[in-house]
């Protein structure tokens, strides 16, 4: 079956008209994603919606979280993206995160979670030291809660400290960048099809 993807947009940006390096990082790993046929499905800007806190999988009325989660499960590829603040995660995605513990209660017979034979990678910029912690942040806690980290799984920029120029801004994308998206796209979509065909026991 074709690999699917879907992007998070974890960036603290609620308005979806509103430029985002967070989207631009996510557009070159599309690109990459789509030269190994997976077809990046949708970005979803997080901030837009009421993901209300909790660890369950609906927090009650107005609650957004279920229609997000039920696209999540539906795909076999999550891109995870954000900026970097304050040296770590923004709070958005840490709220995804925390809305993903409910993921350890929700198993099935062979005690596998819905996030079992899905792969997770990284998109993350900043203008700050951080994409290592935020990568380990990320892939700890997305570890925990089932899904599977392949190798080469951040792509990331970080650009001068404190500086004004953005990701978003650059009229290029760096060499590495590149290189680095192409690393993960193959690494994701190679370990994605070997799951498909083949999942994890339990």
């Amino acid at each position: 079956m074709p690999i699917k993807a879907l992007a998070l947009n974890c960036t603290l940006k609620a308005d979806a008209g509103e430029d985002s390096s967070t989207d631009a990082m996510i557009a070159v790993l599309a690109k990459a994603f789509g030269e190994k046929g997976v077809t990046l499905s949708e970005t979803v800007r997080v901030a837009a919606l009421d993901i209300k806190p909790g660890v369950t999988s609906d927090e009650g009325d107005g609650d957004a979280w279920p229609a997000l989660r039920k696209k999540i499960v539906a795909h076999d590829i999550l891109i995870f993206g954000g900026p970097i603040w304050m040296g770590q995660i923004s709070s958005v995605a840490k709220r995804v995160l925390e809305r993903m513990d409910a993921f350890l209660s929700e198993t099935d017979d062979q005690g596998r979670m819905p996030s079992y034979g899905k792969v997770a990678v990284a998109a993350i910029v900043g203008n700050e030291d951080g994409a290592h912690f935020s990568s380990a942040q990320l892939f700890q806690a997305l570890n925990d809660v089932g899904w599977t980290i392949p190798a080469v799984a951040a792509c990331y920029w970080v650009g001068e400290a404190m500086g004004s120029t953005d990701f978003k801004d650059l009229k290029e994308t760096p060499d590495m960048v590149t290189k680095t998206a192409k690393m993960v796209a193959s690494n994701a979509a190679h370990l994605a099809d070997l799951l498909q065909s083949s999942p994890y026991p339990g």
